[in-house]
């Protein structure tokens, strides 16, 4: 048995062979555009069976949780840019000062939506908060983030691409939404009464994002752009970021006194970087720069999230359930008194 706990469990196993096969074989040309599409309509099926499964009574009262909203806002866009300020004598050594720009930009970023809610999901936390928490950062994150980098980095974009991008968040994320919560008075039970689609949906949508981010990473000259060493590099200064993240926000939850429902959502979603945001941003911000340099410690921090991310929503996952454990004590209490 103590064994079995330190082996990775089969979704994380799965993760590893997904970012194998995106490595040796990535999805490329009409391939690699089929592969989007399937992956924004599984994105899109998410939030339609969220927005399907979640009453509005919940969403009300997720929306509501401003101090867990603030926690994780603040996370976001300033516990992170501190961070990568503080590590400053660390990731210079490794990775020199174009790459640390690049780290600089990974921490002026909004943090993820769908991996975030679905990380939450699967770990069952506080989901409607963390559907109101990971959208509005990622909403606020397009005026915010500009701000940030030009604060950080010296940085100035046309900002052009602001209505498209919240065009493109609307379509791909709050229409589905809204969709499920109109259907739920049809479909509402049965979502209810098949909870392993959704958690089928979860996963699948993670599994086709990392393939996809990772195949166009590889396409794109990951492995050649910068050297061996320096990739170590970048690689150990992700790691070292991603763990003071998620020890300073887990920290912060559990002292702040927040449930333990909560406490999970502020993890997942405090403590990511959105790779579907940063790169159009990144287009538009370091127009004539080396924009593939720079965005590579933000693609190599996504996978390492959504690898660490899933080890541990897969823990939480196992933890016993609350209520079963309430109701067998009350039965325990009543054979003990008949």
């Amino acid at each position: 048995m103590a064994r079995s706990r330190l082996l990775p469990d089969n979704f994380t196993l799965t993760l590893v062979a997904v970012v194998l096969t995106a490595t040796f074989l990535p999805a490329q040309g009409q391939i690699a555009v089929a592969f989007d599409w399937i992956t924004d309509l599984a994105i899109g099926l998410l939030f339609f069976l969220h927005g399907a499964k979640l009453s509005r009574q919940a969403i009300v009262a997720g929306a509501g949780h401003w101090r867990l909203h603030s926690l994780v806002f603040l996370c976001t866009f300033v516990l992170f840019p501190l961070l990568g300020l503080a590590l400053k004598p660390v990731l210079v050594p490794l990775v020199g000062n174009e790459l640390y720009k690049g780290f600089l930009y990974l921490c002026a970023l909004p943090a993820t939506v769908q991996s975030a809610i679905a990380f939450t999901s699967l770990a069952r936390g506080n989901i409607p908060a963390a559907i109101c928490s990971a959208a509005a950062s990622s909403l606020i994150g397009i005026f915010i983030t500009p701000v940030l980098v030009a604060l950080l980095m010296g940085v100035h974009g046309d900002g052009g691409s602001t209505l498209d991008a919240i065009g493109k968040i609307s379509v791909q994320l709050l229409l589905p939404f809204v969709a499920g919560q109109v259907a739920r008075r049809w479909i509402g039970d049965w979502v209810g009464r098949n909870k392993a689609w959704l958690k089928f949906v979860d996963q699948g949508s993670i599994l086709l994002v990392v393939f996809s981010a990772f195949s166009a990473a590889v396409v794109g000259g990951l492995w050649q752009q910068v050297p061996p060493l320096v990739l170590v590099g970048i690689v150990l200064g992700c790691c070292l970021l991603l763990a003071l993240a998620l020890g300073i926000t887990a920290v912060l939850g559990k002292w702040l006194g927040f449930s333990l429902e909560d406490r999970i959502t502020i993890l997942f979603c405090g403590s990511k970087k959105s790779l579907a945001t940063g790169v159009p941003m990144a287009q538009v911000l370091f127009a004539g720069s080396s924009i593939g340099v720079l965005i590579l410690p933000l693609m190599l921090f996504h996978q390492i999230q959504l690898m660490v991310c899933a080890s541990l929503a897969q823990r939480y996952a196992r933890r016993p359930d609350e209520q079963a454990d309430v109701a067998a004590l009350e039965r325990q209490g009543r054979q003990s008194r008949g």
